[in-house]
């Protein structure tokens, strides 16, 4: 019988579809024969302990131009799921969070949810980081302007971030003579009434932003090096930055191998792994991108690698409710 997939993910037909890495997982589904049912955030609902969702059969093409084929609109118990892919973008905001506890229902009932929702709340993608200091720059959290002017004049050169973004939004360089650093602070803690994190800014950012991707635990042996263009110091693709292959160091193995286990523990079962030089600074468990462009430059199916292990929990999943009945 064919396996049952729920993707929910942001509007199918907005999507970069020359980059989006949702999409890969998309084809690599159907071409195994998987049936596909989609769901924006907005189409999930909750009935007397029953989650379900207003799914549209889903169809995907390697057209880039018609890359998508959505059938008719219908109820559907989340039970009725093999698995459910979780992939809507940031911002991880209440509606994110609901979104989650909901999910959590459907895995009461059997689903598996990749990632699990737990761990999606517990694994803030700028905090996270900092479950494994050893491999991190000096960092704080906090709303304080003053704990923030301490670390900027201990550090000199620091890098001020929210703890919601993505694609290098609302992320402040202050190099030691930076004049606005009162209202950088002010602006990005709302005035002392958010948490904000502050790193110590890391020169070899000018060589790249490597994203590494985990599955399951285990690192794909390429990291996509994000490499700034022009006057921009942001290694973000959004941003402009140019990916570039390149195999993965013996420090980031390392770092994979701190994190590795604890990603596997959580349920995380995709992941990526923000590495500027020998420092990890983000970990990214929401949606993590990079899939099409490793494939591309390194003949790789990161997808299909996902999926195998998909399949394999559900497996084991099976089993383990045969034996139990």
């Amino acid at each position: 019988m064919a396996i049952r997939l729920g993707i929910v993910m942001d509007p199918v037909a907005a999507i970069n579809v020359d980059k989006d890495s949702t999409l890969s997982m998309l084809w690599e589904a159907q071409a195994r024969g998987w049936e596909i049912f989609y769901f924006e955030l907005k189409h999930l609902f909750l009935r007397d302990g029953i989650p379900y969702g207003e799914a549209r059969p889903l169809t995907v093409a390697r057209d880039l131009t018609h890359w998508y084929q959505l059938g008719h609109v219908q109820d559907l118990s989340l039970s009725n799921l093999d698995v459910i892919l979780m992939r809507k973008d940031p911002p991880f905001n209440e509606e994110y969070i609901y979104a989650t506890h909901l999910l959590e229902y459907a895995e009461r009932l059997g689903v598996l949810v990749a990632n699990k929702p737990q761990s999606l709340r517990d694994a803030n993608e700028k905090m996270f980081a900092a479950w494994f200091p050893q491999c991190c720059p000096p960092t704080l959290v906090t709303r304080q302007v003053s704990r923030l002017k301490a670390f900027w004049h201990e550090h000199g050169d620091i890098v001020c971030k929210p703890l919601h973004g993505m694609g290098g939004e609302a992320i402040f360089h202050l190099s030691p003579h930076e004049v606005n650093a009162n209202v950088i602070f002010d602006m990005l803690t709302h005035t002392e009434a958010r948490y904000i994190m502050a790193q110590k800014f890391i020169p070899a950012v000018k060589q790249g932003d490597k994203r590494i991707l985990l599955v399951n635990g285990e690192p794909i042996p390429y990291a996509l090096v994000r490499v700034p263009q022009g006057d921009e110091w942001r290694g973000n693709l959004a941003v402009g930055a140019k990916g570039m292959a390149k195999p993965l160091s013996a420090r980031d193995y390392w770092i994979c191998a701190q994190v590795g286990p604890v990603l596997r523990e959580k349920g995380l079962y995709f992941v990526g792994l923000d590495v500027i030089g020998e420092y990890l600074t983000e970990i990214n468990v929401t949606s993590p991108t990079g899939i099409r462009e490793l494939d591309a430059q390194c003949g790789l199916n990161i997808a299909g690698r996902l999926l195998d292990c998909i399949e394999a929990m559900i497996s084991v999943h099976d089993k383990n409710n045969f034996m139990s009945s």
